[in-house]
């Protein structure tokens, strides 16, 4: 096992890159900025290493990253209705950044922001401790924040994300990593194949701004039971009103029956790449790229639609203005703590 260092020279800044590798090669790069996953090398059923998410050729691409590739988000990972929630009488106002909405934890948020990273390795494993503090006041959220994410790569091929959180005034908080994951390998083709399973009978409407409407769906004889497992291209081709809100796939937050140790699994059965996950979140925001901009500069090629898929597991923003849903409410000196697992390994 290994960890290889890198410094990255973008305008006027220096990066780090840090490359956690296994004892079976697979080999995971990570930035400082964002804690930003860059790549992420896993065998086919042959054995041959490829990259198994999407990032950009050029690094200072990142400085902009539109698409939050494999970055950190947070404070809250998703949108939160009209920019606003309250807290004990106080109405608390975030920056508007995705029309009346705030997204992903607005600017610069976790994934614009330098972490502290300090590596560590022992016998089985190889990996980062990432540290932030998020001050009171920035971006308009309450409590200075220190948050710390480990990244961990193992011999199984298994990388977890552990996130571990504590704030001095009451807030919200659920973060997530936005890694785009495709598992042909070098971005060969898109993914419209992968066949997924979700371990889920339930599902969160979204109006035409993919805000929450307070609804929560049942998936039953609809595009969105994944339980016994379905090409991601259903969505693509379905009439259903939820999908064409999403222009033409899926945006939306999946709640776990937390029914099987596995909460997703994804298979690729050209490559024969599987990727398993298993979290203690509720549930997951899955993205299939419907919105990705066409021309990006891509590691491997130009970026285009339904090119990755987002797995992003976390609580339910939609819990700061309706009950019932999945909490991100987190009282002071509460330990936010969670722990999602991503497994690679082959079908025949």
């Amino acid at each position: 096992m290994d960890i290889k260092t890198d410094v990255i020279e973008v305008q006027d800044q220096h990066w780090k890159e840090f490359t956690l590798v296994n004892n079976n090669g697979m080999a995971i790069s990570i930035l400082d900025f964002g804690g930003i996953i860059t790549k992420i090398l896993a065998p086919d059923r042959d054995g041959k290493l490829e990259n198994v998410v999407v990032g950009f050729e050029n690094y200072q691409d990142y400085l902009e990253n539109p698409g939050y590739f494999g970055a950190l988000i947070g404070r809250v990972a998703g949108r939160i209705e009209k920019s606003q929630f309250e807290i004990d009488g106080k109405t608390y106002t975030l920056p508007q950044n995705d029309g009346e909405n705030h997204l992903h934890g607005g600017e610069p948020g976790f994934h614009k922001s330098f972490w502290t990273v300090v590596p560590f390795e022992n016998n089985d494993e190889v990996g980062l401790t990432l540290t932030l503090l998020s001050e009171d006041g920035e971006n308009g959220y309450p409590g200075n924040l220190r948050m710390t994410v480990t990244y961990t790569l193992n011999n199984d091929n298994a990388f977890t994300i552990t996130y571990d959180g504590v704030a001095d005034q009451k807030t919200v908080l659920t973060s997530t990593n936005h890694s785009y994951f495709n598992l042909s390998g070098n971005l060969k083709s898109d993914i419209q194949e992968h066949d997924i399973t979700l371990d889920s009978s339930k599902f969160v409407e979204l109006d035409e701004q993919l805000i929450p409407t307070g609804k929560i769906l049942d998936v039953d004889d609809t595009v969105y039971d994944f339980r016994k497992g379905r090409p991601m291209k259903d969505g693509v081709t379905s009439d259903f009103k939820q999908n064409l809100i999403a222009n033409h796939g899926y945006d939306h937050y999946f709640i776990f029956d937390h029914s099987k140790k596995e909460s997703v699994i994804v298979q690729d059965q050209t490559s024969g790449r599987r990727l398993t996950v298993m979290t203690d979140q509720p549930g997951v925001v899955m993205y299939t790229s419907n919105n990705l901009p066409e021309g990006l500069h891509l590691r491997e090629r130009e970026s285009a639609r339904y090119l990755g898929l987002c797995l992003e597991t976390q609580g339910s923003p939609a819990s700061i203005h309706h009950d019932g849903f999945p909490s991100v409410w987190l009282d002071k000196d509460e330990t936010y703590f969670t722990k999602t697992t991503f497994t690679f390994d082959t079908i025949k």
